[in-house]
């Protein structure tokens, strides 16, 4: 993978990517042009930063110091991230009650036309305007989730290549190296949380359910930016935009196994990373002790590029399906109810799919922070399912598909999509027939039967009406719990995509 997760290079902020003060116009890296006194001098101050941030946290990432950084960083380039005057829904001088208000409106008029395009309530019972460092904000608790697995990984790749005798003669040195880890580790993050901080236009540009629960945010200052070359009305994008950000609450909010699934399977792919450490010695042999920057280019050489298990392949195609058909289902009912009212529609949503596919800040991140490369052509290709399944059999029979990951479309299924709409037509899913409450009734049969021991062979013919999905469900573990739709989902999700094109039918 062409980005090593963060943790991998060397842990000082990149002096390429910020200023250190006022006044600094030198854009040189690594000692190549202005004052060596002054890089010096700015070198040791962040230094001196990162250690008085060492006691502030105790886990694999410094959340404390990424935090930091991330903020001053969109301190020092505030001017970039300005709203311009006259662009009519936020103002340059930092009142943001006009942002507020925008926003609101939009949201609400987004709800409306949402209404008549799905079955699905509104998600949101706020809708707020946020600053990049509001995003950052609400925002970091999320990635303090999908980060430590990377970071765990990482730091006891390196306590386990050291020889025994290393470790014995470390003794206390070795909390030390732990806490310089996570400060390495957090000066990576506040980096590349401020990039993107400074380009996310909703809480769910990035796909995933990073923000609060039940919370809808719009960043008009980057909405505005956004705005800029398009030829279309700022209004007009910004409800466009109000419109994604409510269908992706939607289906966060009433599809109750979703959200966890998307985060337990970034999890999962992070806790499979493994380093080869056996490169050790060469990268020993690469760096010189007097040159900072040589450090930074081992440590980026290749050499502790995580390898991609079978698992962690199996785990990214999971992923990637899901995104995709999230992204592909709001692509479809957002085009569906704003499509008549904004004359830019359809030049907005062309924009955004192919802001998408041109590896915007959001697939740069994920394999900038967990090694995770997504693929958003997968994007089209489930906009047409679900475009497919709307027409042939309505919006009622499309969304119910969300009530149970058992009945969504897997990846054969994207590449097949008039094969999935022709099976789906044998199969009638509606008010009067509930999957969850099916499993739930096939597991209280297992269960029982189980139970009374002795009668396990009667409760063979009790259930023979879900023997199908029970043993389904035999090999899946934890994932029979799926009444609530979320305990299991990490445990089974292995065998998730390969079940709806036969025990459903």
């Amino acid at each position: 993978m062409s980005n090593p997760p963060f943790g991998f290079g060397f842990g000082l902020p990149d002096p390429d990517n910020s200023s250190s003060g006022p006044g600094n116009n030198s854009s040189g890296s690594g000692g190549q042009g202005g004052d060596p006194f002054q890089q010096l001098g700015q070198m040791l101050s962040q230094l001196g930063q990162m250690f008085s941030q060492a006691g502030s946290s105790s886990g694999p990432v410094n959340y404390d110091l990424a935090k930091q950084i991330a903020l001053q960083r969109l301190a020092s380039n505030s001017d970039d991230g300005d709203a311009k005057p006259g662009m009519g829904f936020a103002s340059a001088t930092g009142d943001t009650q006009q942002g507020d208000t925008a926003v609101r409106d939009a949201s609400h008029l987004a709800e409306l036309w949402l209404d008549e395009a799905t079955i699905l309530p509104a998600g949101a019972t706020q809708t707020v305007a946020w600053t990049a460092k509001d995003w950052i904000e609400q925002t970091l608790p999320t990635w303090q989730r999908l980060c430590d697995p990377v970071a765990e990984q990482v730091s006891s790749a390196w306590t386990e290549a050291l020889p025994a005798e290393a470790k014995q003669a470390a003794g206390p040195l070795m909390s030390m190296l732990g806490q310089m880890g996570g400060m390495a580790f957090g000066s990576q993050l506040g980096n590349a949380l401020a990039d993107l901080g400074s380009e996310v236009l909703t809480s769910s540009d990035v796909g995933l359910p990073l923000g609060p629960e039940a919370t809808s945010a719009l960043l008009p200052a980057n909405v505005e930016k956004f705005t800029e070359g398009l030829e279309r009305p700022a209004s007009e994008v910004l409800v466009f935009l109000a419109a994604r950000e409510a269908a992706h609450q939607r289906l966060f909010a009433h599809v109750p196994w979703l959200r966890q699934r998307l985060l337990a399977t970034v999890e999962e792919f992070a806790r499979g990373i493994s380093v080869d450490v056996s490169g050790l010695e060469q990268l020993a042999g690469q760096i010189d002790p007097t040159n900072p920057q040589s450090i930074e280019q081992a440590m980026s050489s290749g050499l502790f590029e995580p390898q991609t298990t079978p698992e962690q392949k199996a785990a990214l195609t999971r992923l990637e399906t899901l995104l995709a058909l999230v992204e592909g289902w709001v692509d479809v009912v957002v085009a569906d109810a704003v499509g008549n009212r904004l004359p830019g529609a359809d030049a907005l949503r062309e924009t955004l799919r192919r802001r998408r596919a041109s590896g915007g800040p959001a697939e740069q991140t994920f394999a900038t922070l967990v090694g995770l490369e997504l693929r958003p052509r997968r994007m089209r290709a489930a906009s047409t399912l679900w475009q497919m399944v709307g027409d042939r059999h309505g919006t009622e029979q499309r969304d119910h598909l969300w009530s149970h990951p058992d009945l969504m479309p897997t990846t054969d299924d994207l590449d097949e999509p008039t094969d999935f709409a022709d099976r789906l037509g044998g199969t009638v899913i509606g008010d009067d027939v509930d999957p969850i409450a099916e499993l739930e009734k096939t597991e209280r049969a297992e269960a029982e039967a189980a139970a009374s021991g002795a009668g396990a062979s009667d409760a063979g013919t009790d259930t023979s009406d879900g023997g199908d999905s029970a043993t389904g469900r035999a090999d899946g573990g934890s994932g029979g719990d799926s009444a609530g739709g979320d305990s299991g989902d990490s445990g089974s999700s292995d065998d998730g995509p390969d079940r709806p094109s036969g025990g459903q039918g």
